[in-house]
């Protein structure tokens, strides 16, 4: 499952498009007959070629913008390319202001056009063949051994990378008598150990996953064995699987694996640039936040004699903060189609811009939880405390919002805590942006429906099974 490779192809692809862009460009603009004033102007671009190159080189190896980072999706690659492709129009506006020798403007903008079409439709090309080949059986067949919740996450970060061509064809676990092993996935059977090995060979299974809470019985490690002498390669999520929150190294000592954890620390280059981009972009949003606010603050002030909300949150080290929110229910109750429309856009978290000025709060984030939830914590979901609590983060982006659970979202905000940077922020923004640009687009939901997900399923979007920490809402 090692997604290098693709990576790499992805990364010539790239280049090879910055050639052809620039002859693109040139044929565009001048033809196929070039006068010797147009001989010229064109030879003005090779530098600016060279550059796009070296940048989208160095944007690739830091920022993963290959568009299959964290699962394929639409906002995540729109992010990434609008991030990298500011980032070289940046470079090449202070190139230009440095050359003395005329360019073509037209063969510049038609240059800059092409790159980001292409950029595009590399990846989408990418995506169409991967699919292609995933639809023609073309695969790497997974077996899962555990049926808890890391199992089903395994699972369902399998089906999220596409770039993987990894199928899971099913989850295999102990049934209570520990002799039986069950396999629940697409149709339930029930197997004898000494069976497992013709169904290995049914599946045409290529992998095994050992995603088991406990350590493996002396007849796990037995199956396992034997399956690896059967040509399946195996692969295991450490029990102490929480403990991702660290950055592990592993070491060899004498045959020995011993795996170091090493504490992850923020810079302070990096803090200094986050509280700048957090005053700069929340000042630059107060002005039309305040615009949108005060007509709606006039309505619920008129019928409930309150316009805002102060809720007590956690904020970083958990020192608590006073959280402030439109005066919404949520759910809002049936008939209230204003209040459902406010929670369904997140407009009533706009107030916490002035959270983020005053520095409680930052824009990208894990979202605040309060001190009822805080106290039912584990040691590892108290690592989000870490950093300062955000308007939005990583979660929000993938979908999660008040009827998913504390540990659901605490695994994607640690994802951002163990390598948080300011591009990755940035990227987080433009997804946001996405995300509820699309929720224009989506039904607001009433409050039975929302009242039934929250109580009886996960959203279908997250594949990830329910948990104990479900049955009491979060900030959003």
């Amino acid at each position: 499952m090692n997604t290098r490779r693709l990576e790499i192809w992805i990364w010539l692809a790239d280049l090879a498009w910055i050639s052809l862009a620039f002859f693109g460009a040139d044929l565009l603009r001048f033809g196929t007959t070039w006068a010797p004033d147009e001989r010229i102007s064109i030879h003005a671009l090779v530098p600016f070629a060279i550059a796009t190159g070296l940048t989208w080189s160095a944007l690739s190896l830091f920022m993963q913008v290959d568009g299959f980072r964290g699962g394929w999706r639409l906002s995540a690659v729109f992010s990434q390319l609008l991030l990298a492709m500011s980032c070289t129009l940046a470079v090449l506006a202070i190139l230009g202001c440095f050359t003395r020798t005329p360019i073509s403007r037209l063969a510049l903008t038609y240059f800059i056009l092409l790159l980001g079409a292409g950029f595009a439709g590399v990846r989408f090309g990418a995506r169409f063949v991967l699919r292609m080949w995933h639809d023609g059986g073309a695969v790497w067949r997974v077996l899962v051994i555990g049926g808890g919740r890391v199992a089903q996450e395994v699972a369902a970060k399998i089906n999220q990378h596409p770039e993987t061509l990894c199928k899971v064809v099913g989850l295999l676990f102990p049934s209570p008598d520990a002799q039986d092993c069950c396999l629940p996935q697409q149709q339930s059977a029930q197997f004898s150990t000494l069976k497992i090995f013709d169904l290995l060979r049914e599946l045409r299974v290529n992998e095994l996953i050992v995603a088991l809470p406990y350590t493996p019985t002396f007849e796990m490690r037995t199956m396992i064995a034997r399956a690896r002498d059967m040509g399946i390669v195996t692969s295991m999520v450490p029990q102490a699987y929480e403990l991702y929150a660290y950055r592990p190294k592993l070491f060899s000592l004498d045959g020995l694996p011993l795996l170091q954890l090493r504490e992850l620390g923020l810079s302070r280059r990096y803090l200094i640039l986050k509280r700048a981009l957090d005053v700069a972009v929340a000042t630059l949003l107060a002005i039309p936040a305040s615009i949108v606010i005060l007509p709606i603050a006039t309505i619920l002030l008129i019928k409930k004699r309150s316009a805002f909300r102060r809720e007590t949150r956690i904020g970083q080290y958990g020192r608590a903060f006073p959280m402030w929110r439109l005066n919404v229910r949520r759910p809002a109750p049936a008939g209230w189609y204003l209040e459902s429309m406010l929670d369904h856009l997140s407009i009533t978290e706009l107030p916490q811009l002035l959270n983020v000025i005053t520095g409680q709060m930052s824009l990208i984030g894990p979202r605040p939880e309060p001190p009822a939830r805080i106290a039912t914590y584990s040691d590892w979901q108290q690592r989000r405390l870490r950093v300062k609590p955000g308007m939005t983060g990583l979660a929000q982006v993938q979908g999660l919002r008040e009827y998913s659970s504390s540990e659901q979202k605490t695994r994607f905000d640690l994802q951002y805590v163990m390598d948080p940077h300011l591009l990755w922020d940035i990227s987080l923004l433009l997804q946001t942006i996405w995300t509820l640009v699309m929720r224009l687009f989506s039904r607001v939901p009433n409050r039975q429906v929302f009242e039934m997900d929250w109580k009886t399923q996960e959203p279908a979007s997250q594949g990830l099974i329910t948990n104990a920490h479900r049955t009491q809402p979060s900030a959003d």
